[in-house]
């Protein structure tokens, strides 16, 4: 039996450095340490394809810009793994803390702009979507409280579109059976209507610039900038805060930091307020 398919394809000094640039330049995404992960993911997927070595792949890559290679690419070298109620915390905050001030707030436009940037496969901004149900209740279809969810991979997008789920076990019973149907697989769960018409996907490249039609009351940006070398967060940051009302409010994830950001103060445990 002929086990070199299960070798990783070697790539050189100046490939790994041009694919690095080019993901850095084009996605933020920082490669630069990550030479072993390149290659471990990336290896079978080339070889699947007919590839023998990275070099014909980068070539290819780079001269065409194919939509279904930069996907490769993207899928296999940033991990796209979300869940429901991540960071509880968080939500705990947004809910009692923000919701509330945002309702007194926007009392008379009765519209709230928020966003989920990096929203990967759609279990943040339908948590959130559930959020402002569960705050506004009876009232809810009297504001404009739809979530903008945003993701660079198109894999990710299609997933959040479809809205199918298997739900963690610390997902209230309440919601499972106000906010969900039965999919038609044993376990699988569907998001309903009503949470799944409450946010506009859209699939958006965080380096580019923030040009949407509102001001943002709040921004989810967790797990994301974890790719980022510090640089493009701080870029990445500057934008976040220009793109907000003033007073608006930034999630990053635990594991993140801001450092000491001048644009911004912290009010609880990863999540900032604009100055």
């Amino acid at each position: 039996m002929n086990g070199t398919f299960f070798h990783d394809l070697t790539i050189t000094d100046a490939d790994f450095h041009q694919l690095a640039a080019f993901m850095k330049e084009n996605y933020g995404i920082d490669l630069s340490k990550k030479r072993q992960l390149i290659t471990s993911r990336l290896s079978n997927a080339l070889k699947e394809r007919g590839y023998s070595d990275f070099r014909s792949f980068l070539k290819h890559l780079f001269a065409t810009k194919d939509p279904d290679d930069l996907e490769l690419v993207l899928n296999k070298l940033t991990t796209n793994y979300t869940f429901f109620m991540r960071e509880k915390d968080h939500f705990t905050y947004f809910s009692e803390q923000i919701l509330p001030e945002l309702a007194e707030k926007h009392k008379r436009d009765r519209v709230l702009s928020i966003w989920s940037a990096g929203c990967s496969s759609g279990e943040e901004p339908y948590t959130l979507s559930i959020c402002l149900k569960e705050f506004f209740g009876a009232q809810a279809d009297q504001w404009d409280t739809r979530v903008l969810a945003t993701d660079i991979s198109q894999q990710a997008m299609a997933k959040a579109q479809a809205g199918v789920y298997s739900l963690p076990a610390d997902m209230p019973q309440a919601w499972i059976a106000r906010y969900f149907t039965k999919g038609s697989t044993p376990g699988q769960y569907v998001v309903s209507p009503k949470i799944r018409d409450n946010v506009i996907f859209r699939t958006f490249n965080l380096m580019d610039p923030i040009r949407f039609r509102l001001k943002f009351d709040v921004i989810f940006c967790r797990n994301v900038m974890i790719y980022f070398n510090q640089e493009t967060r701080d870029s990445l940051v500057n934008r976040f805060c220009n793109a907000m009302l003033p007073k608006g409010y930034l999630f990053i994830s635990h594991s993140e930091s801001l450092n000491q950001n001048p644009l911004f103060q912290t009010v609880a445990p990863s999540v900032y307020r604009k100055k």
